[in-house]
């Protein structure tokens, strides 16, 4: 079989990048097909403020005019200043299984990266470190959460055919009778004392733009030492963000204060992706007003994000957001995390305090250009 790779450069070929995983994933009843028109946006590099610093290409494998693999690869330079680190990202990974045309595309992905000054490649990153990112490497076949990776058993395999290697394996946790796990250990209804100069509220809709910037200010000082941590911009920040109030709830965001300045958010958001299945990929004015009616029955809920500023950390800060957890938790089933990583203490010892058990895996893969 001859294999051929082409950048995506126009509509036909876009089309392509964007219906690839339907063919992949075509009688799965786990997987939950992205929205095309937010992935159009998220690759949209003159609209996506992210690409302001970095570039980016997408690359099609076919065969007799057939799509077989895909990928988007990354060049940033402000992560080569400031890690020393040349490495060019990879994501949106797609492939039937098929080794071959997965080498072929990476070796045209490869030569490119080498073109621009890269070393390496790195991924998947969707498209960058605070987006989806890692390729599943267990518990195949189970329903994935909002905001977590899902492939096939096949996809490591298939990386490792093309000179991959894993280099860092992130994790999700999962308390599935999260009620009654607060109610037996805490013993009480949480709730959220503040002194000491703090107060803890919600988030403020009225103000949607405003209290964004405080909860990217957290973050930025928060994460600044994180792995592959870049500090959000404002237009990023903002960009990302565009449909939290579907994902969120006032009340599921909470942001400490001192003397009126925010140091600790607790940010969660409800599992929608039961409902995204039925979408199939596209919106429309019915699919939201149903989806507005029946989010309402979600009783799974999400720890997106947790911050404390450094100059806050190992304070009464980490107490105020650990009580509204709980008492958030109180009104749900089941509690999940996102990707967590196994450096992260403070957030490993959150998860203890709530019984939240290791569940999926993820890893992070490298290969040497």
């Amino acid at each position: 079989m001859r294999y051929s790779v082409r950048a995506v450069c126009d509509s036909r070929t876009m089309k392509d990048f964007l219906r690839l995983p339907c063919e992949i994933y075509r009688g799965d009843p786990t997987w939950v097909p992205s929205i095309a028109s937010e992935v159009r946006r998220v690759l949209d590099s003159e609209r996506n403020p992210y690409f302001v610093d970095a570039s980016l290409e997408l690359f099609i494998c076919y065969a007799a005019a057939r799509p077989l693999a895909r990928t988007a690869v990354v060049i940033n330079r402000v992560h080569w200043e400031k890690f020393s680190d040349l490495a060019a990202f990879f994501g949106f990974f797609e492939s039937v299984n098929d080794d071959q045309a997965v080498q072929c595309l990476f070796g045209e992905v490869g030569r490119l990266a080498r073109s621009r000054g890269a070393t390496s490649l790195e991924g998947p990153f969707n498209p960058n470190h605070y987006s989806e990112l890692g390729l599943q490497i267990n518990r195949f076949g189970t329903s994935p959460a909002f905001f977590q990776a899902y492939n096939p058993a096949f996809y490591p395999e298939l990386l490792e055919s093309a000179g991959f290697r894993p280099v860092k394996i992130l994790h999700t946790r999962r308390n599935e009778h999260i009620r009654e796990y607060v109610r037996s250990r805490y013993r009480s209804e949480c709730p959220v004392t503040a002194s000491g100069g703090y107060t803890v509220r919600s988030f403020n809709m009225r103000d949607f733009d405003g209290e964004l910037e405080r909860i990217r200010e957290v973050f930025n000082d928060a994460f600044a030492s994180n792995w592959h941590f870049l500090p959000l911009t404002r237009g990023e920040y903002l960009f990302s963000a565009k449909f939290l109030n579907l994902v969120t709830l006032p009340e599921l965001i909470t942001i400490v204060e001192q003397k009126g300045e925010p140091v600790g958010v607790l940010e969660c958001v409800l599992d929608i992706n039961p409902l995204l299945r039925a979408w199939n990929g596209r919106i429309g004015p019915l699919k939201y007003l149903n989806f507005l009616r029946t989010r309402k029955r979600i009783r799974n809920l999400i720890i997106y994000a947790v911050g404390i500023k450094k100059a806050f950390q190992g304070t009464r800060v980490y107490k105020l957001l650990l009580d509204s957890a709980c008492r958030l938790a109180l009104n749900y089933d089941t509690l999940e995390t996102t990707w967590m990583s196994n450096e992260n203490l403070l957030a490993l010892r959150a998860a203890g305090h709530l019984g939240l058990e290791r569940d999926k895996e993820f890893a992070i893969y490298r290969r040497d250009l």
